[in-house]
This record gives C-alpha cells, structure tokens and sequence, in this order.
C-alpha cells in the first residue's frame, strides 16, 4: 500500500547552515543515505523538499471568483516542509519508515493514498 508521509516542522529552528559548508555537507548526507535506503529496500515512490513557506502563494477558489494571497494558507507553529511517496506492507512499516526521518524535531502526519492515477 502507498502512504503519504507529510514533513511538519518549524521553519525557524532549522539550521542555517550555508551550502558547501561542511555542516550543510553532513547534513544533507544523512539525507541522501536516507534516500538510498529507501530506494535500496523498495519502499520510495517519490518526494520532495519544498522551499520556505515565504516562497508560498495560496490560491482562494469560490463561486465569485479566484484571490491569490501571499504565504501559506494557515499560520502555524509547524510548516510543511516536504513529503514522502513511500510503499509499506502496512501502517506500522509507514511509520516505521517516517521515524527515521533525519529531522530532529517536528511532526510527521502519515496517511493512507486512497487513489493516484497512473502516469
């Protein structure tokens, strides 16, 4: 079965460590052996990083037309970092699989995909 695990935490306690610095190399290392892991066990679909949520722009549908706002949709303490597409035998192994996530801190919401297309 296919879930999705969506990446919750607060933008401002990341570390701002510069790319190429050997603290930004170490820990973008913990995220590529991550990755491959999953690859190597069968488990990855898909995912991705998403950028800071200042980078976000919310569309608002309704009968009377469509608004664009800048930002989020909500104001939260946890933003939506990224996600995971992953294969799991069941809940516990998807949650297995979001427990090892290399964040130290957040929420990880795991959800069941009740339907995807085919490409």
């Amino acid at each position: 079965m296919e879930y999705m695990i969506l990446l919750n935490s607060d933008e401002s306690a990341a570390p701002d460590f510069a790319p190429g610095s050997a603290e930004f190399e170490a820990m973008m290392g913990e995220w590529m052996a991550f990755n491959a892991e999953l690859i190597e066990a069968g488990n990855f679909i898909g995912g991705a990083s998403l950028a800071p949520t200042a980078a976000a722009t919310t569309l608002h549908k309704s009968p009377d037309g469509n608004s664009t706002t800048d930002g989020p949709y909500a104001e939260t303490k946890e933003q939506l970092g990224g996600y995971y597409i992953v294969e799991a035998a069941d809940l516990d192994e998807a949650l297995a699989i979001a427990a090892r996530v290399p964040i130290p801190y957040g929420s990880f919401e795991v959800r069941p995909i009740a339907f995807r297309p085919e490409a």
